[in-house]
Parts: C-alpha cells; sequence; structure tokens
C-alpha cells in the first residue's frame, strides 16, 4: 500500500499531537494537588501556558517527521528516524517520571539526556532537510527552559 504525502503529514501531526497529549494523561490531576504543593522558582510560567505550548510543539515535530518520512530510504533517514523516536519516547517517560512518580531529581537527569537527543535528532534532520530541523529549534529551546525549571523545582523541593 502506498502512503500518499498528503497522508504522511496527517500521520505525522496526528501521531505526534495525539501520542504527546496521551502524557497529559499523567500530568493532570497531579497540577492541582502534588505539583501546586511544590516550591517553584519565580520564573515558573502559568499553569495554563503548557497545554498551549506543548500542542504547538507537538504540531511543528510532526511537520518536522513528515519533511524527514518523505524521503527516499536511506541510512540517514534510518537514523534520523530512530534519532526522533528516541527523543519522543524520552518525552513521553519524563511526564511520568515527573508527574506520576514524583521523581523529580530521575526527571531531571532523564530531560537532560532529552535534551541531548533533541539536539541530535536537529543535527541529524539538517542533513536531509534544514526546515525540518528548524521546526524542531523552539522544541529544543523550551525543553532548555523546561530543564532549567525541573532544576531549580528539584533544588527547591
Amino acid at each position: 500500500m502506498h502512503i500518499t504525502n498528503t497522508q504522511k503529514l496527517i500521520i505525522s501531526i496526528i501521531t505526534t499531537v495525539g501520542l504527546g497529549s496521551l502524557g497529559g494523561i499523567f500530568t493532570i490531576a497531579e497540577i492541582p494537588t502534588w505539583y501546586a504543593g511544590l516550591n517553584k522558582p519565580s520564573f515558573n510560567p502559568p499553569n495554563w501556558i503548557f497545554g498551549p505550548m506543548w500542542t504547538t510543539l507537538y504540531v511543528l515535530m510532526g511537520i518536522s517527521f513528515y519533511l524527514i518520512w518523505k524521503h527516499s530510504i536511506s541510512l540517514e533517514r534510518s537514523l534520523a528516524i530512530r534519532l526522533f523516536i528516541i527523543q519522543f519516547i524520552l518525552n513521553f517517560c519524563w511526564s511520568i517520571l515527573f508527574f506520576s512518580m514524583h521523581q523529580i531529581g530521575w526527571a531531571f537527569a532523564e530531560i537532560i539526556t532529552m535534551w541531548v537527543f533533541i539536539l541530535l535528532t536537529i543535527l541529524q534532520f539538517r542533513k536531509l532537510s534544514t526546515t525540518a530541523a528548524a521546526l524542531l529549534i523552539p522544541y529544543l529551546l523550551w525543553v532548555s527552559f523546561a530543564s532549567i525549571l525541573n532544576g531549580s523545582i528539584w533544588q527547591l523541593n
């Protein structure tokens, strides 16, 4: 069965937004309870910003992934897809570590690892598509901020 580029784009966006939103299951119940009781730094953004920010980032990730997926099969494309999947799994697992398991320190170590894999993904994507790589830069910047926030919350608690 042949998948058209339009279908690849739709699948890419729906998958990244859908799986990314699934992480919200581990987050939402903890925000008014456990998370509300944590000491947070002065630069902690309001809770309402996280949903729209992550939705936007997941859409950009989906478009970025699509731009790689539509390339012909090659070792470069295969490595790019593997790196993307690894960083995406790390992204998903962070919510479980931080919000469900309340393991702020382990979540900090994990988000640093995720940051490295996002950077590796960007570098690999750039070999195939500068646009695909550029679409992941807001994600890297947000995870940079989230890493500082996670580390600060860990230190304060």
